[in-house]
């Protein structure tokens, strides 16, 4: 049975297994119910769907892995990470990918569905994703980028951070789903399930990723990187959902930019895995990204794409 796992209990669980955390291999605590894992079934393994309606295409992404019922648990309060960065064609979570996902978990019996952001309520209402969640009967809860909204979290065997500080309000929640728009980024290049967690990490910290060459200086670069696998290795989501349907190839994360339309939803729990495919949609290799490589030397997953079995299927 999923539950809540409050601060005082997570610190506590924390300090048993971290020598688990050394190796960079767990997440503080369990976001998704069971015994366990209930998607240890689907650890290894990600799917790709291909087609015009990408909320359909979502759907049966998530039905490929086995169904939303592996990932959310009855009667689990569910909290959705959706990209708003700006809302130029190409940089955005799309609606109808979230309309998908809200109801997927309703009908895998949630208690309850929102969206966490410290992004204003104009960004929202800009993308569309604020009527979804209004006409969907979800949640958004909008925080000011005030540390008091955040909690410390500890990084045992950081590279590069000793501790995160994570929304508060993410500890009130059961299961995590991070959503996602794979896209090009400054400096790094690319950005994806890994990055996208910066959402829900302090903004005030998330400065301390950027040293000041961070987009030409090649251990500005190594830093960023580091840092944004460090947080990987405290949050782990349950599942991630991710919008490679249409996307900028140039001038990210905010654009306008150069226009991709893979037409294709990717889904699956091994972060590593999706961003390095991902990568391949418009000609890179995981290889040839700095937070990739270190995210599967750091164990959050693998990135030779030889070694997961990636499901197709074309809608």
């Amino acid at each position: 049975m999923s539950r809540t796992v409050k601060r005082r209990e997570f610190y506590k669980d924390s300090a048993k297994i971290g020598l688990v955390f050394a190796a960079g291999c767990a997440t503080p605590f369990r976001l998704a119910g069971g015994p366990e894992d209930p998607a240890a079934g689907a650890a290894d393994m990600i799917a790709v769907v291909t087609g015009d309606d990408f909320g359909a295409c979502a759907v049966k992404a998530v039905g490929l892995l086995g169904g939303m019922k592996l990932f959310v648990p009855k009667g689990s309060k569910v909290a959705l990470l959706p990209n708003v960065q700006s809302s130029h064609p190409g940089t955005f979570s799309k609606p109808e990918i979230l309309r998908a996902v809200v109801r997927m978990c309703k009908e895998a019996g949630a208690a309850e569905v929102n969206c966490l952001s410290v992004q204003p309520q104009k960004a929202w209402d800009d993308t569309g994703l604020a009527r979804v969640l209004q006409e969907e009967g979800a949640g958004l809860k909008l925080f000011a980028k005030d540390e008091a909204n955040f909690e410390a979290v500890p990084i045992p065997g950081g590279k590069a951070l000793k501790e995160a500080r994570i929304l508060k309000e993410f500890f009130a929640h059961d299961v995590l789903i991070n959503m996602p728009i794979t896209k090009d980024h400054a400096g790094n290049r690319f950005t994806g399930t890994m990055k996208n967690l910066m959402g829900l990490n302090s903004p005030v910290s998330n400065r301390t990723f950027h040293r000041p060459n961070w987009k030409t200086d090649p251990a500005d670069l190594e830093h960023l990187d580091r840092s944004i696998v460090d947080l990987n290795t405290v949050v782990k989501p349950a599942l991630n959902i991710v919008d490679a349907a249409e996307f900028i190839v140039s001038n990210g994360p905010f654009g306008p930019g150069e226009l991709l339309k893979p037409r294709k939803v990717v889904a699956g729990a091994d972060r590593v895995a999706i961003d390095a495919y991902c990568c391949t949609l418009w000609g890179l290799r995981g290889e040839d990204i700095v937070m990739i490589k270190r995210g599967a030397e750091q164990g959050l997953g693998t990135m030779d794409l030889a070694k997961v079995k990636i499901v197709e299927a074309a809608l």
